[in-house]
C-alpha cells in the first residue's frame, strides 16, 4: 500500500464525510469509513466522532435535512462487505496486529533425547522389578515373544501426554480438565520417580529392585489404563 507523503488532514475529509452521510441517512461505521474515504482507522475513528459530535451541513444541497446525532446510527454493511473488511483488516499490518503461531517443531528435537532416556529407564527398571520376556501365544504362535518392559514407557508416558494435551486444550468439560491436570502432573511426578529410582538402583549395582518398588511398578499398567479410560469417558460426557 503506498503512502501519501501530504497525507490528508482530518478536516479535509468532513466535507465528503458529510456527503456520504447525506447520501446514507445515518452516520456510517469506522469501517465504511476507512473503505469510502480510504483513510486508516484511526482518521475513521476521529471522523465518525467529529460526525456524532455535531450535525454537518449538506455540501449537496441545503434543502436536505441534516442528520441530527439524536437519530440512531445504523450499519447497513453488508455481510460479504465485512467480510472483505476483515480480511483487509488482517492483511494490513497497520491497522490490526496479527498473531504469529509459534513453531513446534523444535519440541520434537527436545523429544528425540526425552525419547531415549525415557524408554531405556523404564525398560531398566521394568526387568529389575519382573518384566521380561514372555511368549503371548501359546500353542498358537510359540515363537513368537514380547518383553512385557516396553509397557511401562508406552504406557506411562503416553497417558502422562494425553491428559497434558486434554488439560491444556480447554476443550473438554469442567470435571475433564480438572481430572487431566492432577492426572497428568501425578503421572509425570511418577515417571521422574521411576527414573530416579531406577538410576539410583543402577548405579548401586543392584540387579532386583525391593518389594516396595515392584509392588508400584506392577500397578502401573493397570492404573493408566483405568485413568485413561476414565478421562476419555469424562471428555465425552457433556453433563459437567
Amino acid at each position: 500500500m503506498t503512502v501519501s507523503a501530504y497525507p490528508r488532514q482530518i478536516e479535509d475529509l468532513l466535507p465528503r464525510a458529510a456527503e456520504l452521510v447525506s447520501a446514507l441517512g445515518f452516520i456510517p461505521s469506522e469501517n465504511r469509513l476507512k473503505n469510502e474515504l480510504n483513510v486508516g482507522r484511526p482518521k475513521a475513528k476521529a471522523i465518525r466522532k467529529a460526525l456524532e459530535s455535531e450535525a454537518l451541513p449538506d455540501p449537496v444541497s441545503e434543502a436536505d435535512p441534516v442528520v441530527s446525532v439524536a437519530e440512531p446510527i445504523a450499519d447497513d454493511v453488508p455481510v460479504a462487505e465485512e467480510a472483505s473488511v476483515l480480511r483487509e483488516e488482517v492483511a494490513d499490518p497497520g491497522t490490526s496486529a496479527t498473531s504469529r503461531s509459534v513453531a513446534s517443531w523444535p519440541v520434537l528435537i527436545l523429544a528425540l533425547p526425552a525419547f531415549a532416556a525415557v524408554w531405556s529407564g523404564w525398560v531398566g527398571l521394568g526387568e529389575m522389578t519382573g518384566f521380561g520376556v514372555v511368549h503371548p501365544l501359546p500353542g498358537i504362535a510359540d515363537g513368537f515373544s514380547l518383553n512385557t518392559a516396553i509397557t511401562l514407557p508406552i504406557g506411562v508416558e503416553t497417558y502422562a501426554a494425553y491428559a497434558l494435551r486434554v488439560w491444556l486444550a480447554g476443550h473438554g468439560t469442567r470435571v475433564a480438565r480438572r481430572f487431566a491436570k492432577w492426572s497428568a502432573i501425578g503421572s509425570l511426578v511418577l515417571g521422574a520417580l521411576g527414573q530416579v529410582a531406577y538410576h539410583h538402583m543402577e548405579a548401586a549395582g543392584v540387579t532386583h529392585a525391593p518389594w516396595q518398588i515392584t509392588t508400584v511398578v506392577a500397578c502401573l499398567p493397570v492404573a493408566v489404563l483405568g485413568m485413561g479410560a476414565a478421562l476419555a469417558h469424562l471428555n465425552h460426557d457433556t453433563r459437567s
